[in-house]
């Protein structure tokens, strides 16, 4: 007599291949996270180093591109272009915990936040003062 080894139903087995398949996943998930949000940081610092305050205000979250133009009456790009941001070169270092990110560059610090169209800068032209919380030029409410 021959014994088969017993068959899991269709569903459970497709939920243990998708469950090893999202754990094997998040394994990466940091390192990824933590690429993407340098990688928009530096797009960020790109346009700024170019003058390009469309493509700028398009990398900030929306509130921070609210406040910007709230507290300038004007239109993002208008009100970028008066601000006086440091000028940024090269990643230092990048710290992602879930949804935020601090990316250090040389020159300057962003703070970002994930959304579903990616990573964008929540605030920029971030200075660190010891024992108080970072002071930045462009930040949201």
């Amino acid at each position: 007599m021959r014994l088969s080894p017993p068959r899991l139903p269709a569903r459970l087995g497709i939920l243990i291949v998708a469950a090893t398949v999202l754990a094997a996943a998040g394994c990466g998930a940091p390192a990824a996270r933590k690429d993407a949000a340098a990688a928009a940081g530096t797009a960020f610092e790109a346009a700024v180093a170019a003058g390009d305050h469309v493509r700028a205000c398009a990398l900030l979250a929306p509130q921070s591109r609210r406040q910007l133009e709230q507290n300038e009456q004007k239109t993002c790009p208008a009100a970028f272009a008066s601000q006086q941001l440091p000028t940024a070169d090269g990643v230092e270092g990048v710290e992602a915990y879930g949804r935020q990110a601090m990316v250090r560059m040389a020159g300057d610090t962003l703070f970002l936040s994930l959304f579903t169209g990616g990573w964008k800068v929540v605030a920029a032209g971030c200075t660190h003062r010891p024992d108080q919380p970072y002071d930045c030029l462009i930040k949201g409410a």
